[in-house]
């Protein structure tokens, strides 16, 4: 095994890959606790189709994808914000109305220039392969100011997550705080992409939180236990993907869904015992 780690980490990409990796695996663990609390958790899985067609214009017009694609994913959700916030047009609805719309403008935009290339499928499935240095040095700069911004407004974050008209009603500008949670989720989303993929992005957001409630009740300990399970399926899933030959966000996907099914039986365990 440890022979099977130090010949993984023997390769450049690898390495640069793991640093990424576990950044965005805090900050999307960080975040998607809030995110799951106020049933709004399919915000990953519309972003980051907004980033796929933001990805898909940057490569017509030979761009860097990133530079590109985070602007526009961040407009996206604060366009889902107001149209939840001021409409008729409510949660899921607002994200499936962007979304699909994002996705198809892509698919076209693709079709009618480079065609479903190689480059196309890592952006829908993930590749380490896929991450530039450059990619790599802004991928950390902003992961690192994420987990930054969450902590030094952890508390407003934990009053607008669990009671937003009270805490509306203690002074807190909710408005401010909720379009705070919706940049940092759009920029993890976008930073994730390159290597979960467009179509699994958003479980390193749903996963880590739902996998703690199952035995953990309070808002601190949940937040805590997400960041370290997902962490620790990034990792796990990485080596999977090496030593089976797998595709990376698959094997990253496929370790959450196991470590969820284990703690979901363990609760229901518990359950039985106590009563």
């Amino acid at each position: 095994m440890l022979s099977t780690v130090q010949e993984l980490f023997a390769y450049p990409f690898i390495q640069r890959a793991v640093i990424v990796g576990i950044l965005v695996s805090l900050c999307a663990a960080l975040l998607g606790v809030s995110l799951v609390l106020k049933r709004y958790s399919m915000i990953g899985d519309g972003l980051s189709h907004v980033g796929f067609g933001a990805l898909a214009l940057a490569m017509a017009m030979n761009l860097a994808p990133l530079e590109v694609a985070i602007p526009i994913v961040v407009a996206a959700a604060f366009l889902l914000l107001r149209i939840s916030e001021s409409s008729k047009i409510k949660g899921d609805a607002a994200i499936a109305l962007i979304s699909t719309s994002a996705l198809a403008i892509g698919v076209i935009v693709i079709a009618m220039t480079t065609g479903m290339t190689t480059d196309v499928c890592n952006y829908m499935f993930g590749s380490i392969l896929s991450m530039s240095k450059n990619d790599v040095r802004l991928s950390i700069i902003i992961s690192v100011l994420v987990i930054i911004m969450y902590l030094l407004f952890y508390n407003k974050i934990f009053a607008i997550t669990f009671d937003e008209s009270f805490a509306q009603a203690t002074g807190i500008n909710t408005r401010r705080y909720n379009s705070l949670i919706a940049f940092l989720t759009a920029v993890t989303i976008v930073l994730g992409m390159r290597m979960m993929g467009a179509l699994l992005i958003s479980s390193l957001i749903v996963f880590p939180a739902l996998t703690s409630m199952r035995l953990i009740k309070s808002f601190k300990g949940v937040v805590i236990s997400s960041t370290v399970i997902s962490v620790t399926c990034f990792v796990i899933g990485i080596l999977m993907s090496y030593v089976c030959a797998t595709p990376t966000g698959a094997s990253i996907v496929s370790v959450n869904l196991l470590l969820f099914i284990t703690f979901s039986l363990i609760s229901k365990i518990r359950f039985k015992q106590k009563g």
